[in-house]
C-alpha cells in the first residue's frame, strides 16, 4: 500500500466510523484503498457483505476485477430483480441508477447481512434526486459505509446522502472529508504523473445564423458566444486544426514510446459523429485504425478492456472513459471536446495521471481559450460540496455539468445552449501557442522544441528543459532581429519584413493586422467585426480571412485604411 493508503486505512480502523469520505485525486488507489478496508474489516469480522455502487457499467466491472485480486469475490451482474447470488459471492456491485430502479430490494439485502456500502464517486448520489433518495433509502441500515471521490463536488441544494456538512466562515455548509489526498501532494509522492499541456491557437473563421461572416484568433479576448463559436469552430472535423492538432499529438506520442513503448493516445470527443471523424483522421496520419468507444455501445467495455492491455496507439471517446476508467498506458491525450466544465475537465484528466514509473509525464493537447487553460492551471485545488448555492453561470467553478454531458450524448454540439445561435464553421488553422507546466507558461515559435520532449523526466527535470528551451528560444530571437536589422542597415532601407518570413508565419502575421484594423473600423463606426469581414470580401473578393491567401489579405487590408482615410475626410 501506498502511504497516504496507509495513513487513511490507520485512521479508519483507529476511529472505526460508521461513515467516512476520502477525497482523493484521479490515479492515487482509491479502489485499493477501499479494498484494503474491506478485507480488513472481513477478517475482523465487522462485516459479512460488500456492496459496491459504481456511476457506469464499466465500472462495476473495474471493481469486480480488483476485488478478486484481492480475495473478495463480487457479482458485478447483480440486479435488483434478481434475489439471491451464488454463494461463491461474498458482495455485489451496482450502479446508481440500478439503486434508485429498486431501492427497496438493496435495503432488505443491506439489512440481511452486516454490510459495507463503498459509494464510488459518491457526487453521482446528487446527480439526481432519485438517485440521492435511493441510496439514502437503500443503505440506510449498511454496517458501515465508505465514500470516495476524485473530483470537485457539484453545486445543488441537495446533500449527498452520508456525507457529513459544517457551516464554513461565510456560514454556507460545506461537506467534511475524513481524509484528503489531492493532487499535489500525490505528485510530490510520485503516485500521479506531472501533466504537461500544449495549447494550440490559430485563426477561425464561421458564419452565424444572421450570415455574418466572422474571423477571429482562438484564445483572444472574445466575448463568450465567440469563445464557443471559435471553439467549436476549431473542433469541426472538416477544417484544418484538428488535423494540424492530432498530428502534433501522434508525433509526441511516437517520441514518448521510444521510452514508454506500450503508451497509448486518448481523444475525447464532444459528439458521437465527432468521435467517428477524428478516427479517420487519425486512420489516415498514423495508418493503424484508432479504437472508437461509443458511450451507448453494448460492446464499449470490452474495447476499452482490450485497448487497455494491447498496445496499440490510440483510442477515441465521447464519455466512456471521462471517470474512474482505469487506462494506466494512457500517455498523450486530446481534449477535443466543447464540454469545458470543471468536473468534467477534472475527470477526463484524471484518465493521464496515473502513474506506473518515476518519470513518466502526461501530454495534454487542447485548444487555447481562457476557461480550458484556467482548469488546466488550477489542477492542484481542492474544492468541497457547497450547499445552498445558486448557480448563476456555467464558468462557475461549481457549476452542474449534467445538462451538458446529456446534451453530447444525444449528437448535439455541447455549446448550442449557450450562445443560443446556429452557425456554420468556414474554416481554421492550428497554430501552436504554448505549454503549460505546474502552473508556469513556455513558449517557442519551434512546436517540435516540445513535441520531442523526452518521454522519462522528472518534475524536476522536466522544468529545468523547459526553462532551458525557454531562454534558448529568447537568444535565437534576439539573434534573428539583430540580423534583420543588419540586413536593413545594409540595403540602406526597410524592406517589407513580411515577405522576409515563411508562409504561415506571413499569413498569420496578415491576418492579426487585418483584424486589428477591423476591431479598430468597429470602435470608429460600431459596425460589427462579421459585416465588416463580409464587406471586405464582397469589395476585394476571395474566401474567408481564415483560408485567403497574402494577396487577398494586403487588399482587404489596403480598403480598410482606404476607409479610413475617405471617413477622415
Amino acid at each position: 500500500m501506498r502511504a497516504w493508503q496507509t495513513a487513511a486505512m490507520k485512521d479508519y480502523l483507529e476511529r472505526s466510523p460508521r461513515d467516512f469520505l476520502a477525497v482523493a485525486t484521479p490515479g492515487a488507489g482509491k479502489t485499493t484503498f477501499a479494498l484494503s478496508v474491506a478485507a480488513e474489516l472481513i477478517g475482523r469480522r465487522v462485516i459479512d457483505r460488500v456492496t459496491v455502487v459504481a456511476p457506469t457499467e464499466h465500472l462495476k466491472l473495474q471493481w469486480a476485477e480488483a476485488a478478486a485480486k484481492a480475495g473478495i469475490p463480487i457479482d458485478p451482474t447483480y440486479s435488483a430483480g434478481k434475489g439471491k447470488i451464488s454463494s461463491d459471492f461474498l458482495g455485489i456491485a451496482v450502479t446508481y441508477a440500478g439503486v434508485a430502479v429498486n431501492p427497496l430490494a438493496l435495503r432488505i439485502r443491506t439489512e440481511r447481512f452486516r454490510t459495507l456500502v463503498i459509494l464510488d464517486e459518491v457526487h453521482h448520489a446528487g446527480d439526481a434526486l432519485s438517485w440521492g433518495e435511493g441510496v439514502r433509502e437503500a443503505f440506510e441500515p449498511a454496517a458501515k459505509r465508505l465514500a470516495l471521490t476524485g473530483t470537485p463536488f457539484r453545486s445543488d441544494v441537495n446533500p449527498i446522502p452520508f456525507v457529513t456538512y459544517a457551516p464554513g466562515d461565510d456560514g454556507i455548509p460545506r461537506s467534511v472529508a475524513d481524509y484528503t489526498y489531492g493532487y499535489g501532494h500525490a505528485l510530490a509522492d510520485h503516485v500521479v504523473r506531472p501533466v504537461l499541456f500544449l495549447a494550440y491557437s490559430g485563426e477561425m473563421s464561421w458564419r452565424t445564423r444572421a450570415g455574418d461572416e466572422i474571423a477571429a484568433r482562438l484564445g483572444e479576448p472574445l466575448t463568450k458566444d465567440m469563445t464557443n463559436q471559435a471553439l467549436r469552430t476549431a473542433l469541426d472535423p472538416a477544417g484544418s486544426w484538428i488535423p494540424s492538432v492530432l498530428a502534433a499529438a501522434d508525433k509526441r506520442l511516437t517520441e514518448v514510446r521510444r521510452h514508454v513503448p506500450d503508451a497509448g493516445g486518448l481523444v475525447i470527443a464532444t459528439d458521437q459523429e465527432s468521435a467517428r471523424a477524428y478516427a479517420k483522421t487519425l486512420r489516415a496520419i498514423t495508418g493503424e485504425a484508432p479504437t472508437v468507444v461509443l458511450s451507448d455501445e453494448k460492446a464499449a467495455s470490452k474495447k476499452i478492456t482490450a485497448f487497455t492491455s494491447s498496445d496499440t496507439r490510440w483510442m477515441v471517446a465521447v464519455r466512456m472513459v471521462s471517470e474512474g476508467v482505469d487506462v494506466p498506458r494512457l500517455a498523450v491525450g486530446v481534449f477535443a471536446t466543447t464540454i469545458a466544465t470543471p468536473l468534467f475537465f477534472a475527470q477526463a484528466i484524471g484518465r493521464f495521471v496515473r502513474a506506473r514509473n518515476r518519470g513518466e509525464t502526461a501530454s495534454i493537447f487542447l485548444p487555447s481559450v481562457p476557461v480550458l487553460l484556467g482548469h488546466a492551471s488550477e489542477m492542484e485545488v481542492e474544492r468541497d460540496h457547497v450547499l445552498g448555492r445558486r448557480i448563476t453561470d456555467e464558468d462557475d467553478i461549481f457549476a452542474a455539468e449534467n445538462d451538458l454531458l446529456a446534451q453530447a450524448e444525444a449528437g448535439e454540439g455541447a455549446s448550442d445552449e449557450l450562445d443560443g445561435a446556429s452557425f456554420e464553421a468556414l474554416g481554421s488553422e492550428a497554430t501552436f501557442d504554448h505549454v503549460l507546466f505546474d502552473g508556469d507558461q513556455y513558449g517557442s515559435e519551434e512546436e517540435m522544441d516540445f513535441l520531442g520532449i523526452p518521454g522519462l523526466l522528472e518534475p524536476q527535470q522536466m522544468r529545468e528543459l523547459l526553462q532551458q528551451r525557454q531562454a534558448d528560444g529568447a537568444r535565437a530571437q534576439k539573434a534573428r532581429e539583430a540580423l534583420a536589422q543588419a540586413r536593413r542597415g545594409a540595403a540602406g532601407g526597410e524592406p517589407d519584413t513580411v515577405a522576409e518570413v515563411s508562409t504561415h508565419e506571413q499569413l498569420a502575421v496578415l491576418r492579426r493586422e487585418l483584424n486589428g484594423l477591423v476591431g479598430a473600423w468597429h470602435h470608429r463606426t460600431g459596425q460589427a467585426h462579421g459585416i465588416t469581414h463580409a464587406a471586405l470580401r464582397k469589395e476585394c473578393g476571395g474566401p474567408a480571412a481564415a483560408v485567403a491567401n497574402a494577396e487577398q489579405l494586403r487588399a482587404r487590408i489596403d480598403r480598410v485604411r482606404e476607409w479610413a482615410v475617405k471617413k477622415s475626410g
